[in-house]
């Protein structure tokens, strides 16, 4: 890595293209990536239960919960294009979803069946969210594998990453996140963590990663947490929804669909 590649942000860099032009890019990058414009970014948190983030081209490609910040390059029209600072996912979010400003949040949501999601922020009292369903911040659960138990049966979702509907990093992601853990929000991120343990070692908590084998897609893989030495659990569209399943039917599965086979990731 370069000199001026290691001071490049950590995470996305927020750039804004037309084409082949970088036509404006964050003000923390002025010096590092070429660009027409620079601009510092606006701060601003989702005041909606939940904010879908959209590429470029329409794609749902990851959410915002209440509370988190969105970190706000251009606005047009009806949209603002920022980045996720929570995962870090650059895209576009409605503007009637955002608010000026960082609340700090004193609590989490730590219910899976509230009015607003799990792992959503909170600074004050919530019509609909009572006292027991809310801890406060960095006051964490124990186990993520406990954790995604309590979302069994969710529906599956892409690009979705709540307690209401979620895809399947989206569940590990809130799991961890639970946790106190870092959370990626795509499964090759989620495939670096921790320390690799092998087939024969996997245990209930290990993270199970299968990789893509194609660059063309937003998506990086499929990824799960071990129940136990035989089984995982994850959100799937083969199932509908959050399921616990055997290991060896998933692998035999996505393996036949082109994907890599699994790694194991002890946290």
């Amino acid at each position: 890595m370069s000199d001026l590649q290691s001071l490049v942000p950590p995470g996305p860099a927020l750039i804004l293209r037309d084409g082949e032009r970088t036509v404006l890019a964050e003000q923390a990058l002025e010096g590092l990536v070429r660009a027409e414009a620079y601009r510092h970014t606006t701060t601003m948190y989702c005041r909606q239960a939940i904010a879908d983030i959209f590429a470029d081209d329409g794609e749902r490609i990851d959410q915002i919960l209440h509370g988190e910040i969105f970190d706000v390059l251009e606005y047009r029209g009806d949209r603002a294009f920022g980045r996720a600072r929570r995962d870090g996912i650059v895209g576009w979010v409605a503007l009637e979803h955002l608010d000026k400003g960082a609340p700090l949040a004193t609590r989490r949501v730590a219910s899976v069946s509230a009015k607003l999601p799990l792992n959503a922020l909170v600074t004050e009292a919530v019509e609909g969210v009572e006292d027991h369903d809310l801890q406060p911040v960095g006051d964490f659960e124990q186990e993520p594998v406990a954790v995604a138990e309590r979302l069994l049966g969710r529906p599956h979702a892409l690009g979705a990453r709540s307690s209401v509907e979620t895809d399947c990093s989206g569940l590990v992601q809130q799991a961890l996140l639970a946790c106190g853990l870092p959370g990626p929000r795509r499964s090759h991120a989620q495939a670096d963590l921790g320390r690799a343990v092998s087939r024969e070692e996997a245990a209930r908590g290990d993270l199970v990663i299968w990789k893509t084998m194609t660059t063309d897609t937003s998506w990086t893989g499929h990824s799960a947490i071990m129940v136990d030495a035989d089984q995982v659990i994850h959100a799937t569209d083969i199932h509908g929804g959050v399921v616990i399943e055997a290991l060896s039917d998933v692998e035999t599965r996505l393996v036949a669909d082109g994907f890599e086979s699994a790694i194991f990731r002890r946290l």
